[in-house]
């Protein structure tokens, strides 16, 4: 058996990480019909209350555009709902429908939180150490400059999962 080098290694140890999300958001497609970002919306606004899509974008760090396409989607299945703002009423905010609740709670727990939990228990030098080095990594593949939320997803964050009636 051949040894494998540093290079191979790393490329190996990416690989396993893209896979393992794969396979999450599977699994959370299977089990509930929900992405990944659908699902950190919907936590958002359960965990928010009546929120505004500009405040709901900042808070799970995408874009109002791509916040209000998946809004869309989400509303079209009868899991959000969307109401004016009695304060203003050019603000729309979001606010789960029950079956949104429901979907939410019967949801596996986000990969990123699995990650979260065991990131913040290791020293602060062992948390920079892995934040340069990824950080490293993503230059390295030309990727520094990608917008990317801190949810682990695999593919476009506005698709649904397959097999559901969005068209």
């Amino acid at each position: 058996m051949t040894e494998i080098n540093q290079e191979e290694q790393v490329l190996i140890n990416l690989r396993q990480i893209i896979r393992a999300t794969d396979i999450y958001s599977r699994h959370l497609s299977k089990q509930v019909g929900l992405t990944a970002p659908q699902l950190l919306i919907l936590q958002a606004v359960l965990r928010m209350g009546a929120v505004s899509i500009s405040k709901l974008s900042q808070e799970v760090s995408l874009s109002q555009a791509t916040v209000t396409n998946i809004i869309d989607r989400l509303e079209g299945r009868g899991l959000v709902a969307r109401h004016r703002s009695t304060e203003d009423r050019r603000v729309v905010h979001a606010t789960l429908t029950e079956e949104g609740v429901k979907k939410v709670e019967a949801a596996p727990t986000p990969l990123q939180d699995t990650f979260s939990k065991q990131f913040v228990a290791l020293a602060d030098w062992e948390q920079s150490m892995i934040v340069a080095a990824l950080q490293r990594v993503a230059t390295m593949m030309n990727a520094e400059e990608i917008d990317a939320s801190p949810v682990l997803h695999v593919g476009d964050p506005i698709d649904h999962p397959p097999g559901s009636q969005l068209g």
